[in-house]
């Protein structure tokens, strides 16, 4: 089987959002970009944390509740980060999904700056490219 790379499959233009960022505001660019969370970058593009959709939902609903912006991106994102650099294995982050959280993984360069995000859906993708590739083949 081909060897199957992060930096194919990709996204290499996610959602990004900033420490200071109110959360309603990160909600609204996570559900705009239709993702279900996004890494928090400061202003070098250095990743420092993540932020998912689940992690927005109780401060979201306490600012409904309040009618007032309760906190920012810093005060709910993990600041401990899974990523992947681009020329990992598709098959083994595919491996790492079936056993840690994340839905979603940066990918980061060898420096922590971020190039990109790749999700669930980007590695059956890539898995299901090479099996359909490999059947033609046959």
């Amino acid at each position: 089987m081909e060897s199957l790379l992060v930096s194919d499959y990709m996204n290499h233009r996610p959602v990004k959002l900033s420490t200071e960022l109110p959360i309603a505001e990160a909600v609204e660019r996570l559900l705009t970009s239709k993702q279900a969370g996004g890494p928090v970058v400061d202003e070098h593009k250095k990743v420092v944390g993540f932020l998912s959709e689940q992690d927005c939902m109780s401060k979201m609903i306490t600012s409904s509740y309040y009618r007032e912006q309760v906190c920012r991106v810093k005060d709910v994102m993990h600041g401990e980060v899974l990523a992947v650099k681009p020329y990992s294995s598709v098959l083994e982050l595919a491996n790492m999904m079936l056993k840690a959280k994340p839905k979603i993984y940066p990918v980061v360069d060898d420096d922590g700056f971020l190039l990109g995000v790749i999700n669930r859906s980007d590695v059956l993708n890539a898995i299901d490219v090479q099996l359909r590739s490999g059947y033609k083949g046959t």
